[in-house]
């Protein structure tokens, strides 16, 4: 085994089925790749929810944020008539009240979209006080709950089970927006209480599930382009002199704002942060040899 081959960066969208945690998927790809080959994703899932998991390995690890920062969609099924304390199946469920009619449920649905703070759910991993907030409410504590500034871009409703109480939704929503807290807030709205029932992400920025595949359908030497996968980034092409440069850290000229990627013979050298009319490397996904490809 080269001795760098634990760092070729590689990436993968995965089809995340229903039961597992997301570290359960990482972690079955990790078995596949050289022994201490770092492995990661670029946004959690809940065990319930199925859907698109980008896995990122080696060096590419590195590039986790760059995608976790873009927008999600997402198909949920919500089960109005009903509240979770959790805000999925996971319970435990109590009864609500009754479902209004349909009209009700679609002008509710229609008037969630833009800008707004949301209130973290009660069993969600987030940290108050040093320590998450699903292991205090699991004690039965009553915690003040953070809201976070998050954006609805669209919200529509696709389908609907009048006699099940079910409503299916396609969302597309900001970073950090928890789409089981937008099914309770419109079980709320409506006042009959509701919860994500199922849960499946569908895109996260331009990335399709349409293109991800079973965790055991990974091959290891495979995976998408990482190109294709900062296709929403500007991209510089470097010249072999310039390449050489940007592998050992160092900067060169170029315009643009934020990050940009820096490319080489069609392969993803690094991400630089442009500033002063200079790209200067932040993410560098090659050694100087050049033995980890893109």
């Amino acid at each position: 085994m080269p001795p760098d081959a634990r760092e070729a960066p590689r990436a993968w969208l995965v089809d995340k089925p229903a039961g597992p945690t997301s570290h359960d998927v990482v972690a079955q790809v990790r078995r596949m790749l050289p022994r201490r080959t770092k492995v990661g994703h670029a946004g959690t899932l809940d065990p319930f929810a199925t859907g698109l998991l980008v896995v990122l390995a080696g060096r590419a690890t590195r590039l986790a944020r760059l995608l976790s920062d873009r927008p999600k969609r997402y198909r949920a099924t919500v089960r109005l008539g009903y509240r979770s304390a959790t805000g999925d199946p996971e319970g435990p469920i109590t009864p609500g009240g009754p479902v209004p009619p349909m009209r009700d449920v679609e002008r509710v649905v229609a008037g969630m979209t833009g800008e707004q703070l949301q209130r973290v759910p009660a069993h969600a991993a987030v940290r108050v006080d040093g320590e998450r907030l699903y292991a205090r409410a699991r004690r039965g504590e009553e915690v003040e709950r953070p809201e976070r500034r998050i954006v609805v871009y669209d919200l529509r409703l696709a389908d609907a089970d009048r006699e099940a109480g079910d409503i299916v939704i396609d969302t597309h929503v900001s970073k950090g927006t928890y789409v089981r807290q937008l099914a309770a807030d419109i079980g709320d709205t409506l006042g009959c209480g509701g919860y994500c029932l199922e849960l499946r992400r569908t895109g996260v920025g331009d990335l399709a599930v349409d293109d991800a595949v079973p965790p055991a359908a990974v091959d290891p030497g495979g995976g998408i382009p990482l190109l294709e996968l900062l296709a929403h980034m500007p991209v510089r092409e470097l010249t072999p002199g310039e390449l050489g440069d940007v592998l050992h850290g160092r900067p060169v000229p170029g315009d643009g704002v934020g990050e940009v990627v820096l490319a080489a013979a069609g392969e993803v050298a690094a991400v630089a942060r442009a500033g002063d009319g200079m790209l200067r490397p932040s993410i560098v996904l090659r050694d100087p040899a050049g033995a980890a490809t893109g």
